[in-house]
């Protein structure tokens, strides 16, 4: 059987092109996401101030969501990651400084910092040390500062949370940021990390993991140390995991579906030639084992070829995702062998089951029967079909349900995304019978517009049903993909802008252009002529710590700081109960529904943990009902502030005039500009989605071109003999436009229905409304390359098939 393999894959390569290309554009797209993923959960960054540091002590930012029973061990822990940086305390480094093993122990005090109003990072001087580069003059003293570039003596403008002060330039050192005494350090910023460098003979992972068990921080060692010198790319790092393993796992499962029908097609083409081998005494398990050993082949060599192309894919998307500001730019690419194995092990593997299936029906013919099926397949509703179909449409189904019960708002695209692959395939599995319901409503107009060509067209149609929904099925897989994909975009960015506008009741903002504001500027803001309500505006993520809130997430709790006295005006909440004129001090204002699940209410205290790990014991002194989808805990500006990077209010929300509004280092900005930046900001996430999405769908865009060329091809004997039947060439062509038409509209119409499947409770969940959001155009693009993907790939190969002699097609081999 290898030898008959070898030859066959040898000399009818032609046949197998079609599952040669679908594998290594598979295994290519998976490989790339596989690179996307290691460079995520390796957050590799190049150490610049640390590179003298052995280790680097941070605060720990995993945070371990509470569990309803903590004693129940079996209940399944969840993680979550901080949103902002953990301090440290300052005595942890003369603790660690005592360590054995541990030659030094040098700690660095950040804080945001404005140099003539460009973002910076301040540090302590003490953390120079670490750092490669020489001092060009002297030490920073208090009221003077180190700067990357500059003029020894010069004078420098520095804000630190809306503080504006000058300070002296006392030399000059060749690393980013700016270096402060460590008097003025200490004052404006906190302890986030610290640089330890061991004695000789010590093993520096041994110590880091002991260090990160005795004092419950993080101990990086080698290239994690470059994300203590840049925290926000730890987002970025989980962004890449989640982003990669969404779209890997939909690149197998359409690389599943796309191998399954050319391989199918690659064994209806050759049954003539199996049925010969089944008649001449050849065994089903043989039939298998040379089915099976084919696909092993094609993918071996698929993936082989897929290997180089599958890191430049990958290097290519990151280097996209880094350029729009999607991932942090100092995160470094990396693509290993283990991507490429899991891509060469998802290829071979779905090559298996889709040859399994593929030699499952000419194994198990009866050599009596076998010559009679050759030409022409008629039955195709097997057992595991049937099963298999029904399975994925109560699979797509019960995704349907969950979407629109338990899903609230974008985040119901979770489950509506999977699910127009579920369809996708039970209309895969059961595209035969499906496409004949659709193909008998297209019969009256193909007759009344095409009389000859369009009855050869249908007759053709009928008889080989079986071979024409295989040409169906990747349209429309690739129909239904795109819009299902597109449109959950669309109607995402359109839902979140519909609620970020409802939210945001202010006529203008001011923008600290420093820093942020001091507590002050919000009361001299509301007296200005004109300003009717002024409220601070602080954002971050938290968490519930106690009592144990069933209705909370990994993802946290979105806590909007405010002022008391300007809440109301400025927030578009449905207050259920208490006053927002209450939210002073350790206060809390939380959604019902969350307070309902702790049997908490007015007046009770709840322990709120921090974006920067720290825990506060707050008292609810409102209930909110909210959007599900976009719920809010309010609390006082000030007490956000203190847990935040920034340490500040950088907004400041007001109603009424600015025409008399002047205030020191801030920027007037009438709402539309923030909505405008708030729809940018929806418009480049849903891009990371349009690209991911883009790659899969011109993979299936390719093999519809492959399997219709491949189909059409096939058929020169059948064109040959229409031909010697009387039949002209250009008839001959007529026929097979209509049947590309019929392809076309066919798998559109499918196409259409599997997305429905998807869309329509998406759009339940996250709008209300039946329809999704999105420009009419879409569907027609969708459609018009659709269409002439389809005629193009097939007027062709029928073009080239017609030119030689009838005679001569006929009696080809």
């Amino acid at each position: 059987m290898v030898r008959l393999t070898l030859r066959t894959l040898r000399y009818r390569k032609g046949g197998f092109v079609a599952t040669f290309i679908a594998l290594f554009l598979g295994a290519m797209i998976v490989m790339a996401c596989g690179g996307l993923m290691e460079t995520g959960i390796r957050t590799a960054i190049p150490t610049h101030r640390f590179a003298g540091a052995d280790i680097v002590v941070t605060g720990d930012r995993h945070y371990e969501l509470p569990k309803r029973d903590p004693a129940d061990e079996e209940e399944d822990t969840e993680r979550a990651l901080l949103s902002e940086q953990v301090a440290l305390d300052p005595g942890l480094v003369g603790k660690l400084a005592g360590v054995s093993g541990v030659a030094r122990a040098v700690g660095d005090v950040s804080f945001p910092a404005y140099v003539n109003g460009t973002s910076t990072t301040g540090h302590g001087w003490e953390s120079a040390q670490l750092a490669q580069g020489s001092l060009t003059g002297a030490e920073p003293r208090a009221g003077q500062v180190v700067l990357g570039s500059g003029q020894v003596g010069d004078q420098v403008s520095i804000s630190v949370r809306g503080e504006t002060r000058q300070y002296t330039v006392s030399g000059v050192f060749p690393q980013d940021g700016i270096y402060f005494a460590a008097s003025d350090a200490t004052r404006l910023g906190k302890l986030t990390s610290i640089g330890l460098t061991v004695t000789n003979g010590t093993d520096v992972s041994d110590l880091a993991s002991q260090i990160k068990k005795t004092f419950t921080v993080s101990a990086l060692t080698g290239e994690d140390r470059g994300a203590a010198e840049y925290p926000a790319a730890l987002k970025s790092s989980e962004l890449l995991i989640t982003i990669a393993g969404v779209f890997g796992g939909f690149a197998v499962m359409v690389l599943m579906m796309v191998v399954a029908s050319t391989l199918g097609l690659s064994i209806r083409q050759r049954k003539r030639e199996i049925a010969l081998l089944r008649a001449i005494g050849t065994t089903p398990r043989q039939v298998r084992r040379m089915v099976f050993f084919e696909a092993l082949v094609l993918s071996v060599l698929a993936t082989a070829a897929a290997w180089i192309p599958g890191s430049l894919v990958g290097r290519w998307l990151f280097t996209q995702f880094a350029g729009k500001g999607v991932v942090d730019s100092v995160i470094e690419f990396h693509q290993g062998w283990i991507p490429s194995v899991v891509g060469v092990g998802a290829a071979i593997l779905t090559s298996q089951v889709a040859a399994m299936a593929a030699a499952r029906r000419a194994a198990q013919t009866r050599p009596t029967e076998a010559l009679a099926e050759a030409a022409v397949q008629r039955k195709w509703l097997t057992p595991f079909r049937a099963i298999a179909g029904t399975l994925c449409c109560l699979g797509g189904l019960a995704l349907a349900i969950v979407t629109v019960t338990a899903m609230h708002g974008p985040i119901a695209a979770s489950t509506a995304g999977p699910a127009v692959l579920l369809w996708a395939f039970a209309f895969s599995l059961l595209a035969p019978g499906v496409s004949r319901v659709v193909l008998a409503v297209l019969k009256w107009p193909v007759r009344a517009l095409s009389s000859v060509p369009g009855s050869l067209a249908l007759s053709n149609a009928k008889v080989r049903r079986i071979q024409l929904a295989a040409a169906i099925a990747p349209v429309m897989l690739a129909s239904g993909f795109a819009l299902a994909q597109i449109y959950i975009q669309t109607t995402s960015v359109k839902a979140s802008q519909e609620a970020y506008d409802r939210s945001l009741r202010a006529d203008f903002v001011l923008q600290s252009t420093s820093g942020g504001f001091s507590p002050d500027v919000v009361a001299q803001l509301r007296a200005t002529p004109g300003v009717t309500a002024a409220s601070a505006w602080v954002t971050s993520t938290g968490y519930v710590d106690a009592p144990y809130d069933s209705k909370q997430g990994d993802d946290g709790l979105a806590l909007q700081g405010v002022t008391a006295s300007g809440a109301s005006a400025l927030t578009a909440v449905d207050l259920a109960s208490g006053s927002l004129d209450s939210l002073t001090g350790n206060t809390v204002a939380l959604p019902a529904r969350h307070a309902e699940a702790m049997k908490r209410g007015i007046g009770d205290t709840v322990t709120m943990r921090f974006g920067d790990g720290r825990t506060v014991d707050t008292r609810i002194v409102a209930l909110l009902n909210e959007d599900q989808a976009f719920e809010t805990a309010l609390l006082p500006a000030q007490l956000v502030a203190e847990h935040t990077d920034t340490g500040a209010a950088t907004r400041i929300m007001a109603r009424g005039s600015a025409a008399n509004v002047h205030v020191p280092n801030a920027q007037v900005v009438d709402r539309s500009v923030l909505t405008a930046s708030y729809a940018e900001d929806q418009r480049t996430s849903a891009w990371i989605n349009y690209l991911l999405a883009g790659l899969i769908v011109l993979y299936t865009a390719i093999t519809v071109i492959n399997t219709l060329v491949v189909e059409t091809a096939d058929r020169r004997r059948e064109f040959g003999l229409l031909r010697l039947s009387g039949a002209r060439r250009g008839q001959v062509m007529r026929m097979a436009g209509v049947e590309g038409a019929l392809i076309a509209v066919t798998g559109l119409v499918l196409g259409t229905a599997i997305s429905a499947g998807s869309l329509v409770p998406f759009a339940i969940s996250a709008r209300g409304s039946v329809l999704p959001d999105g420009p009419l155009w879409i569907f027609l693009v969708v459609a018009g390359a659709v269409g002439l993907l389809t005629m193009a790939a097939t007027l062709v190969p029928a073009w080239i098939a017609t030119r030689q002699r009838p005679v001569d097609t006929v009696v080809a081999p």
